[in-house]
């Protein structure tokens, strides 16, 4: 750097320095020393670089001297780079104040103003560019316990007409009771209030104000795609209570054969919960009805045979789990899409392609394989990543797991760690 430094600093030089400020590879001394050179040469480039780059930079101590160096140079211009980079989960640093984007911006606006700065950010961030910024936003604020606040907002607030975004989700708290809980429920609903998805949308709200207030007040987004089915095709489910949908699972449920996962789990998921009676207090009336519709699915015969020569296919092919979403057609049938990944790593993971969840927006389930051998019941459940991915997604999801050859074991999961053991199916 020494070297290179002249004046006026040449445009490869320059773009070097821009690399070294949070390219893997370098010190924390590094860094410094280019921070300090662009601050003189191009400051107004340093800041983009800061705003891109930052948010999800690798380099956890050169990371750290960064977010230091924004606040003792007190640019708080870079607020929304400080905020969006708080918003990235970071493996080891549970603890949202001592991250150093949060001291950084606690220097910038004082430790007491951190939600209000996430918050005001969030509201003022309606450009269409800064949707992602926005998003990162609203995760973050529920991580420092700010939920109610972004109920307030959306249901006791008329947003500007010019808010597509707000609009859309005051939309859902007003018609639907729903406030989402994270980015990708942004997007789930948003996608509901298309003009493709207006009947869907017009039903939903039908059926919701079909149930009790109480059972209203707890619906998830993940929830309208049962009460759609139910109002087109079983209304007397909208009547009954919790009590009523857990005495109808019991009941089905009896007889049924279960495969237990297996102590190996402990360790990630902390539980090995899975049959209906352990989760008996934490299940939703959601829970409950979207159990009962796949129960029924899975004693359709032409769905039973789908997904076995699905299995047979996917056993076939070494590269990747398959998977799909289940959904009922306009006549009220069980319909299997499916839709094997696009990016396939490995024979035990499942990457649900962008299509799948385009179509599991008005689907009743999510769905995978575990069929890598006829003999694969010791994983007959959702695995770490499965319950990762259910916690991110937020949708109803399954699991069919091979016992034999003409025997799979179901296992219904969402988000939170909750796994029901479904029983097994069995192929004619």
């Amino acid at each position: 750097m020494e070297a290179m430094d002249v004046a006026p600093p040449s445009e490869t030089y320059l773009e070097v320095l821009h690399r070294i400020v949070w390219y893997p590879g370098y010190n924390v001394e590094v860094r410094e020393a280019a921070v300090n050179r662009l601050a003189d040469y191009d400051l107004p480039g340093l800041k983009t670089t800061l705003r891109r780059r930052l948010p999800n930079m690798a380099a956890l101590e050169g990371r750290k001297r960064l977010c230091e160096i924004i606040a003792e140079r007190g640019w708080i211009d870079l607020t929304p780079a400080l905020v969006s980079g708080w918003a990235v989960s970071i493996v080891g640093q549970d603890d949202d104040l001592q991250r150093p984007e949060a001291k950084a911006l606690a220097a910038l606006h004082g430790e007491a103003n951190l939600s209000d700065v996430v918050f005001d950010l969030m509201v003022q961030s309606n450009r269409v560019a800064e949707q992602g910024l926005r998003t990162r936003c609203w995760n973050l604020l529920h991580h420092l316990g700010q939920r109610d606040r972004l109920v307030s907002l959306l249901r006791d607030h008329e947003p500007p007409a010019d808010d597509a975004m707000l609009v859309d989700l005051h939309a859902g708290a007003v018609e639907l009771g729903l406030v989402p809980y994270n980015r990708e429920e942004i997007l789930w609903l948003r996608k509901l209030r298309q003009p493709e998805n207006a009947e869907f949308w017009a039903e939903a709200v039908a059926a919701a104000s079909a149930l009790e207030e109480s059972l209203r007040a707890e619906l998830e987004i993940r929830d309208l795609a049962i009460v759609v089915s139910a109002r087109r095709h079983d209304p007397e489910l909208l009547k009954q209570t919790r009590t009523q949908l857990l005495e109808r699972l019991r009941a089905g449920l009896k007889g049924r054969k279960h495969h237990d996962r297996g102590s190996r789990f402990d360790d990630t998921i902390g539980s090995r919960k899975d049959r209906l009676y352990e989760w008996r207090e934490e299940v939703t009336w959601g829970d409950l009805a979207a159990m009962l519709i796949a129960v029924r699915a899975i004693q359709v015969p032409q769905v039973v045979e789908h997904l076995f020569d699905y299995a047979r296919r996917d056993r076939e092919d070494e590269t990747t789990e398959y998977g799909g979403v289940i959904r009922l057609d306009e006549k009220g049938r069980f319909e299997i899409l499916e839709f094997p990944p696009r990016i396939r790593r490995h024979d035990q993971q499942f990457n649900a392609p962008q299509e799948m969840l385009d179509a599991a927006y008005t689907a009743l389930f999510h769905f995978h394989l575990h069929v890598q051998r006829l003999r694969n019941a010791e994983y007959a459940a959702p695995g770490f990543g499965d319950l990762n991915y259910a916690d991110n997604v937020r949708a109803n999801c399954l699991v069919f797991t091979s016992v034999n050859r003409t025997t799979m074991n179901v296992d219904y999961y969402r988000h939170g760690r909750v796994v029901v053991d479904l029983g097994e199916i069995h192929q004619r």
